[in-house]
């Protein structure tokens, strides 16, 4: 009887066997089969599903999964199943590769040249530019001083040239400037405007700086040509005609004191940039009727360039030229000023004299020609009341 219950017992213990074997069988299905899932995931939903991880996790859920993975384990040894390896997070290796990238880029921006660059003037065409862009130190401003009239024949060269030696002999640094075609003033000087390779005319049209057309005599003095002439012509097209004497004077402005400019007899361009030019206006105009009449056209130019050109300038006097006290008409011409423009009028009188007609020839002014002349004591005059802040 014990040998048949022991053969039962050992039959019935092989028939429980096999049962529980797929058991196991079919609790390790689901782990191989994630465990083969798993790396068919593609990069793009990795991230998505590192974000849906929780941080935390409860320590019964822990330990649930914790039982779980160990009962996988068990069961993949039992089936030979390869074991599942547990879910690494993977290296932020796209974060090292952006570094990467940005810092070949920053190389490659400071080495490669832009579009900018490639369509913008070179540094050799910055080189060649004017140094005058950046704010400059200030400088002492010369006095700029034109004569102006436009009937000829008022005595403006020669009221030029003898008030610019009389300023110098009194210690000024003066600059004559001769913007009249004819060159009367360079004459004056003893030059000839028929022999002068560069004069005023390049210095306006051509923007030639004015320091290459300036010759040392009495006083300094940059030449006119006969070239003057078609000076108009040749500006007309030029942007900024106005202000071509003006911008050429800024060479030299803070090496003289006064700087006196001899207009042609007309209000063309040639006087209006004088005038742009300057900041005083002395008026030569000889003691008659007609030369009087002039006065109106001047002041209404002088108007005009004031509103547009030049705020600054302003008549600084009327000089009466010519004068013949022995006349009866000179001195009721002096007397119509005096009673049109009242302090405007110079106290001194330039008298008639041959003197002024004997200088030039020489090539001299008269303060040279002639220094203890009536003449010469004219002008010297005059250069005491400029000095003295125009006429009172």
């Amino acid at each position: 009887m014990r040998i048949l219950s022991r053969k039962t017992h050992e039959r019935e213990k092989q028939a429980s066997e096999p049962e529980a074997t797929p058991v196991a069988t079919e609790a390790s299905a689901p782990a191989a089969t994630a465990t083969v899932e798993a790396p068919v995931q593609s990069e793009e939903s990795q991230p998505e599903a590192r974000e849906q991880v929780p941080v935390t996790e409860s320590p019964v859920a822990a330990v649930e999964t914790g039982t779980e993975t160990g009962a996988t384990a068990e069961a993949g040894s039992e089936t030979g199943a390869a074991p599942a390896k547990p879910a690494v997070e993977p290296v932020p290796v796209e974060d090292e590769l952006a570094q990467v990238e940005e810092e070949a880029a920053a190389e490659q921006t400071e080495i490669r040249l832009k579009a900018a660059d490639l369509l913008a003037p070179s540094r050799r065409d910055f080189d060649t530019l004017p140094t005058h862009q950046t704010p400059e130190q200030p400088v002492d401003m010369a006095d700029v001083i034109s004569f102006a009239n436009q009937k000829g024949g008022v005595a403006k060269t020669t009221s030029t040239l003898n008030l610019a030696v009389a300023l110098s002999e009194l210690g000024n640094r003066v600059l004559c400037i001769d913007l009249d075609p004819q060159g009367n003033l360079t004459m004056s000087q003893g030059i000839d405007p028929d022999k002068c390779e560069k004069s005023m005319y390049d210095v306006l049209v051509d923007d030639l700086p004015i320091s290459e057309v300036i010759a040392h005599r009495e006083i300094d003095i940059a030449v006119a040509s006969i070239d003057l002439a078609g000076a108009e012509i040749a500006m007309s097209t030029k942007i900024g005609r106005e202000r071509s004497l003006e911008k050429a004077l800024r060479e030299i402005h803070s090496e003289y004191d006064y700087i006196c400019i001899d207009t042609p007899p007309s209000l063309g361009l040639l006087t209006i940039n004088a005038l742009t030019a300057s900041n005083k206006v002395i008026v030569p105009v000889q003691c008659e009727y007609l030369s009087m009449r002039g006065l109106v056209q001047l002041q209404s130019t002088l108007t005009m360039i004031q509103e547009n050109l030049n705020p600054n300038v302003h008549i600084e006097g009327i000089l009466p030229t010519m004068f013949d006290s022995r006349t009866l008409h000179a001195r009721e011409a002096v007397s119509i000023l005096e009673e049109n423009f009242g302090d405007l009028v110079f106290k001194s009188r330039i008298r008639k004299a041959v003197k002024f007609a004997e200088a030039p020839v020489r090539g001299a002014s008269v303060l040279k020609y002639d220094p203890d002349s009536r003449a010469a004591s004219y002008y010297r005059n005059l250069a005491k009341e400029v000095l003295s802040d125009g006429s009172s």
